[in-house]
């Protein structure tokens, strides 16, 4: 694993004055860097003060000159942000006092941070998996409440727990197996097709209701597309404008005013949506307007969610009717009866099955935009609320690594029903595995140790599996699952594999296997 030696700095609150500037550091210098630029209102050194603690005193510029007085904290790793030693230092948010600040820190050894360092070192360190990673992004990027929610999910481990489940299982498969074929002298329970069969069929399950959450995780941190379309002059500009809250779109009273798309985000009724309107849909023989008119459909058809305007001061024509046809057959649609604001014509009786929610709207007035945000909920499928925040798959990573792996499972499981011995089936399942890991970095998350312990694996002494796995370079979660190429790294090593597997296959004496271990780790 990567292993960063320098100490970096950055100001950590955006740019531009604030009440509140912090300067952070990580790495092997942060605390001593940052003592060396503050001087604590009591006189000791930053580092005699307890960790975790704010204290008060002076920020100091590089010749050693008072700039501000600002509250210090620091912590050590691995316990921090990062897993390395950490510090703060919360000053007043003007730039030139973070600047001056910053410079301070420069000369006491640290460097400038680059892009989303302190989060790589996160993960460089085991403190992030690469789905929480992600999701650092996903919540600094967030337009939504839901997004927010769902973001802070992830970066809590909701996902990476729910696909080391998955991963768990199948290196539990590949344990036992590997387990009874390198060890048959070993007091091991035999590997069972049947026992197969049920693991895969539930694993490729658990994979193909995440695979289902990607159109609705995608939704929640981008937005859905909303197509706004009518026929000109139904009011469409005016809608987008009333719902952004400012005059994005021209508008006149000329009909075909719009002539390209017009795309903005907004959310609306909770749900974050990427509004796009259109030009009016017609048949016209102005060049320029067809070509709107052509990327009006095209809109429409790559829609989510569709409002269908008609101008309730006009009477409804068969175009209209056809056209919220149209929209029903390709996205959720909400039909919106513009203009309600001047003399309405009536509604006619609509033979649609089902029949779409129906808004009486005045863009001009506000009348109408609370109901419009009531229909748009109603509009969409509703959520089954199995999924918490935080555990649908939201980018295209995450969604070909869970494809691949499902296809490697529907593999073995075809190669189980056509009578396929188990060592070339598992191949498939060590290539789910390998596909997983890349997904979720499971590696490291959770306690993926095998099921079939007559003892919790937990059992065995604080650090003892984190000082073998050190000493041959293994992953906790790997060496827990006794996969046969982590046992194969074993030899040569003074860890005794066997004594391995028997305490986490169920020893007799798991507690003296423990002590063994320990000892043998020790020695290393």
């Amino acid at each position: 694993m990567e292993r960063t030696t320098d100490t970096i700095a950055a100001v950590a609150t955006p740019a531009g004055p604030g009440a509140i500037g912090i300067l952070r550091l990580s790495g092997p210098e942060a605390v001593s860097a940052a003592s060396a630029a503050f001087r604590a209102a009591d006189g000791r050194p930053l580092e005699a003060h307890p960790p975790r603690r704010l204290i008060y005193g002076d920020l100091l510029d590089r010749e050693g000159a008072v700039i501000d007085k600002v509250l210090a904290t620091y912590t050590r790793g691995p316990a921090s942000y990062t897993g390395e030693d950490t510090a703060e230092l919360h000053c007043h948010g003007a730039p030139m006092v973070l600047s001056l600040g910053l410079e301070s820190l420069f000369s006491h050894g640290a460097r400038q941070a680059g892009p989303g360092e302190f989060t790589r070192r996160a993960f460089l360190n085991g403190r992030l998996d690469l789905v929480q990673a992600e999701a650092v992004g996903d919540l600094l990027e967030a337009s939504s409440r839901e997004g927010a929610r769902h973001a802070a999910g992830q970066l809590s481990g909701a996902l990476s727990r729910r696909i080391g489940g998955i991963y768990s299982a199948l290196v539990d498969v590949m344990a036992h197996f590997h387990a009874v074929l390198d060890y048959p002298d070993e007091d091991i329970d035999p590997f069972r097709e049947s026992e197969l069969e049920v693991v895969l069929s539930r694993q490729a399950a658990q994979l193909r209701a995440l695979l289902a959450t990607c159109r609705r995780g995608s939704q929640i941190l981008h937005g859905l597309r909303c197509a706004i379309v009518g026929r000109p002059n139904a009011g469409k500009s005016s809608l987008l404008n009333a719902l952004l809250g400012y005059e994005r779109a021209i508008v006149t009273e000329i009909p075909g005013t719009t002539r390209d798309t017009v795309e903005e985000t907004v959310t609306v009724g909770g749900t974050l949506l990427r509004l796009i309107d259109t030009a009016g849909l017609r048949d016209t023989p102005d060049r320029v307007e067809q070509m709107g008119v052509e990327r009006s459909r095209a809109a429409m058809e790559s829609a989510e969610l569709i409002l269908v305007l008609w101008d309730s001061s006009s009477p409804v024509t068969q175009e209209d009717g056809e056209l919220l046809s149209q929209a029903m057959s390709l996205a959720p649609t909400v039909l919106v009866r513009s203009k309600s604001d001047l003399l309405s014509a009536p509604l006619p009786l609509l033979s649609l099955d089902p029949m779409p929610p129906v808004v009486e709207l005045s863009a001009r007035t506000g009348q109408g935009l609370e109901e419009l945000e009531q229909a748009i909920r109603s509009a969409l499928p509703r959520q089954t609320g199995e999924e918490a925040y935080g555990e649908l798959l939201t980018n295209a990573r995450q969604e070909e690594a869970a494809s691949r792996a499902l296809e490697r499972l529907e593999g073995a499981q075809a190669g189980l029903s056509a009578g396929v011995t188990p060592d070339a089936l598992l191949t498939d399942v060590e290539e789910a595995l390998e596909a997983v890991r890349h997904g979720a970095d499971c590696l490291g998350v959770g306690a993926a140790f095998s099921t079939h312990t007559k003892a919790d694996v937990d059992v065995l002494p604080e650090g003892m599996m984190k000082a073998i796995c050190d000493a041959v370079d293994i992953p906790v979660v790997a060496i827990g699952g006794i996969h046969k190429e982590n046992l194969l790294r074993l030899k040569g090593t003074g860890v005794n594999g066997v004594a391995l597997v028997s305490a986490i296959f169920g020893a007799e004496d798991i507690e003296a296997e423990c002590r063994e271990l320990k000892a043998l780790a020790e020695q290393l």
